[in-house]
């Protein structure tokens, strides 16, 4: 009976199954680019599926001046792969062949963007200028505003509409597939979120470009319609490095956007209110022995953005502040730029911050004023979504920014263990503790030409057992077919409300063993209560979103368990601080509690990996940081090994 059932349903998709050399899944600016390489590089055989052109991060999110890191490309200052690669790799937990690649192919990467349109700007002899951002020794990044990620994407869409690539929205990955030995993904199902229909695809490769797991925090400022997918990657066995790094910052929330940069150097008054908006009070002053010296911290949070834990004694202290005002006392927290306090004094501040104003012309009678004159756009920025900064306070929280860990892949983007699956963009996992800033856009399009490249010299000729294939996709559509028939008890909002604010109570940057571990006795079981549940009577919609509950669910566990390992063995280190009572005192201004536990640094020789072990849970463990490889520079030598193609090997 078992297998009439599996014959029928392989009839019913053998109909409709597509098949394609690349599966792309994802539309940001990686999965585009791998989309419009893979076509330069004569592999046409290759579709897009997407929730939509328009949805998820890159296209709807940025910054005061959202950077693209690369190769420093401007006057008279040197640089090199190298130099540019031991930056990338100077944070910790980093493979430097990783870095190396990373570097080396930025400025490939960069003038493609250029080339299709994307305006980063340049003086007049054609060269792009840079600036310093954070963890930056030299001016290697770029912008062209608040949009840089949306601009690169405009410009790859239209690039993918002029090659007439394959697009297909409103698809949901639900499942990836993989061969019987489960070391190479052969495809995905997915579900028409209109139709609530299930489709299958079949591919020789697949380009992972879901993004990073915006879906998983209460206080985030991922889009809301963004969500990330690492979780079905996860499922299918698929190695992950470094989970437990990510980067935290201050972010306003009715509008998700990161209050970064010239946000932060113009010098807002930071304001708590009670619940109803009564009860102002600038709480910051409780904090700092005077008004000059909370100003200078303000000013230096623009550059230090991100939460950090090597910021703390420092600016960083401001997202504790800030965090205790919020969750600890349950107020909330605005940034006011409509008026200067009477002892705001210029002449009082240290030497960097009045310097920088000064220089930057940005030295108005208000915080709004000078945001104008020093960043115009980002007060636009504001404005077109309905917030006005001349009448309105900004409410803000420390939110989920980006995830510096994800699958593991080697220097060509593909799956360490997955053969022929390439995770790129931010579900790829190659930043270890910290990173410049913009070196995550960098990231993407380089995963997304080295993917392409390997694919068009090793990945060409079909592998798939095909009847293999239409057995394992009719099984697994036959599962979900069998739970819609039985029916859905739980909502799927509450539970992704549960564990959404599971992880930013516990998984966010202020951690401990006691939460984590509390964190995870919840955690198992609504995993097990969504495994147990049926998928029938929903809506379309309902079906997705009950669906992708069940990966993010998934993807917390493991998530959660790598930041339990991380505060066992790491310590404070990058985006998140581990209170421990025997730690040492970071303020004298706070309560006893907030003592933390030191760094241990031999770790940042190591990248912790994160895999579904043989019982069905994640199992952790360690591999040694490969070194920036010294390579030969015998240009014979390398035209030899290009031509033969040894470079693949």
């Amino acid at each position: 009976m078992r297998h009439r059932r599996y014959e029928r349903v392989i009839t019913k998709y053998n109909n409709t199954m597509k098949k394609v050399n690349t599966l792309i899944i994802g539309s940001g600016a990686a999965g585009l680019a791998a989309a419009v390489r893979l076509h330069a590089h004569g592999v046409t055989d290759i579709a897009i599926y997407t929730e939509g052109l328009h949805l998820g991060t890159s296209i709807n999110t940025g910054s005061d001046k959202q950077t693209y890191y690369k190769l420093g490309m401007y006057g008279s200052e040197a640089d090199s792969p190298a130099a540019m690669a031991q930056d990338l790799a100077a944070g910790g937990s980093v493979h430097g062949d990783i870095a190396l690649v990373e570097a080396a192919l930025s400025p490939l990467a960069f003038h493609h963007l250029a080339a299709l349109g994307v305006p980063f700007p340049h003086d007049g002899f054609g060269q792009h200028i840079g600036y310093k951002t954070d963890h930056d020794p030299k001016r290697r990044a770029t912008s062209c505003g608040p949009y840089t990620s949306r601009d690169m994407c405009l410009a790859l869409i239209g690039e993918v509409k002029r090659r007439d690539i394959a697009v297909t929205e409103k698809r949901v990955a639900v499942q990836l597939l993989t061969d019987k030995a489960h070391t190479q993904v052969t495809g995905a199902v997915f579900i028409n979120s209109d139709s609530g229909e299930f489709e299958v695809v079949q591919a020789e490769n697949t380009v992972f470009a879901t993004g990073g797991p915006g879906g998983l925090y209460a206080s985030s400022v991922y889009p809301e319609v963004h969500t990330g997918a690492i979780g079905l990657a996860l499922q299918a066995g698929a190695k992950a490095y470094n989970l437990a790094e990510s980067q935290f910052g201050l972010a306003s929330i009715k509008f998700r956007w990161n209050v970064s940069g010239s946000f932060m150097q113009v010098l807002p008054r930071f304001v708590s209110t009670d619940a109803d908006g009564g009860d102002e009070k600038e709480f910051l002053r409780e904090y700092f022995d005077s008004a000059a010296v909370m100003y200078d911290a303000i000013f230096l949070k623009g550059y230090q953005w991100p939460f950090a834990a090597g910021h703390v004694p420092g600016s960083s202290l401001i997202d504790i502040f800030t965090y205790i005002e919020t969750v600890e006392k349950k107020r909330r927290v605005f940034l006011d730029y409509r008026s200067d306090p009477a002892d705001w004094d210029l002449a009082s501040f240290n030497c960097e911050t009045r310097e920088y104003l000064t220089r930057s012309g940005a030295t108005g009678g208000t915080p709004l004023a000078r945001l104008q004159q020093l960043n115009a756009p980002a007060v636009e920025l504001y404005r077109t979504h309905g917030i006005d900064l001349s009448c309105e306070m900004l409410e803000i929280s420390v939110c989920a920014q980006h995830n510096n860990g994800g699958l593991a892949g080697n220097i060509w983007y593909e799956s360490v263990n997955l053969r022929h699956l390439f995770p790129i963009g931010e579900v790829n996992g190659s930043h270890g503790v910290t990173r410049p800033g913009g070196s995550a856009l960098n990231a993407g399009q380089v995963g997304a030409f080295r993917a392409a490249e390997y694919i068009a010299a090793k990945y060409q000729r079909s592998t798939v057992d095909e009847a293999e294939f239409a057995r394992t996709a009719a099984e697994t559509v036959a599962v979900f077919e069998a739970l819609k028939k039985l029916p859905c008890t739980l909502d799927w909002r509450k539970e992704r409300q549960e564990f959404q604010q599971r992880m930013s109570a516990y998984g966010a940057f202020i951690r401990s063993t006691a939460g984590l571990t509390a964190a995870l006795d919840g955690a198992y079981p609504q995993l097990n209560r969504l495994a147990a549940d049926g998928l029938g009577g929903l809506s379309p919609q309902d079906l997705t979103e009950t669906l992708r509950n069940r990966q993010l669910c998934m993807a917390h566990i493991f998530y959660l368990e790598a930041a339990l390992m991380q505060v066992d063995y790491h310590g404070s280190r990058g985006g998140s601080l581990v209170l421990s009572a025997d730690g040492k005192e970071i303020s004298p201004k706070l309560p006893e509690k907030w003592r933390i536990k030191p760094e241990n640094p031999a770790y940042r020789n190591f990248i912790m990996v994160c895999a579904t072990g043989a019982s069905g849970y994640p199992e952790l463990s360690w591999e040694k940081c490969r070194p920036i490889p010294e390579t030969d520079g015998w240009f014979e030598n390398i035209w030899k090994q290009h031509r033969e193609g040894k470079i693949y090997e």
